[in-house]
């Protein structure tokens, strides 16, 4: 899956900027257990492309993978790697979110791929608190090749 300007995030006009020390949000690890598994179901079933390769003394394999919008997945070949908890489970990490160009054709590759979906697709309704209004969103939840939960998001106001 790719992103498109469309399905990006827009921010209100009237959003005062801040000093953040960051420049974006650029990538998150993970380390898997099942490599070949896992870069066909990132590549092939998400759209992911394969920015740098490369491998660590140990001779386990690591991929920064583009995932759009100049954000990138890392991942670590680490045969002890074990799942990630469930979302029901009470560490940090809930969820890794995707701006998606259309959640039903990504539900649809991914129910395909074998992988479970489980949370719509759905159209939500968010009632902020800080003004900016009622956002509509379509969304979708399912369970990657580690166990982290990814959820497709698509807006044009959140």
């Amino acid at each position: 899956m790719s992103t498109s300007s469309s399905a990006s995030a827009v921010l209100p006009s009237t959003t005062t900027p801040h000093a953040s020390l960051a420049g974006g949000f650029h990538h998150v690890a993970l380390r898997l257990n099942n490599w070949d598994a896992a870069l066909a179901f990132y590549r092939d079933v998400l759209g992911f492309r394969e920015h740098v390769a490369w491998s660590r003394p140990n001779g386990l394999r690591c991929v920064l993978l583009d995932i759009g919008g100049n954000c990138r997945l890392e991942v670590f070949e680490d045969p002890a790697a074990q799942p990630i908890p469930s979302a029901d489970a009470t560490g940090p990490l809930l969820h890794l979110a995707l701006h998606a160009v259309d959640v039903d054709e990504a539900v649809a590759r991914v129910r395909a791929a074998g992988y479970p979906v489980t949370r719509g697709p759905e159209d939500v309704t968010i009632k902020s608190t800080n003004g900016i209004g009622p956002v509509p969103v379509r969304l979708a939840f399912f369970d990657g090749p580690a166990g982290e939960v990814w959820e497709l998001f698509k807006s044009d106001r959140a």
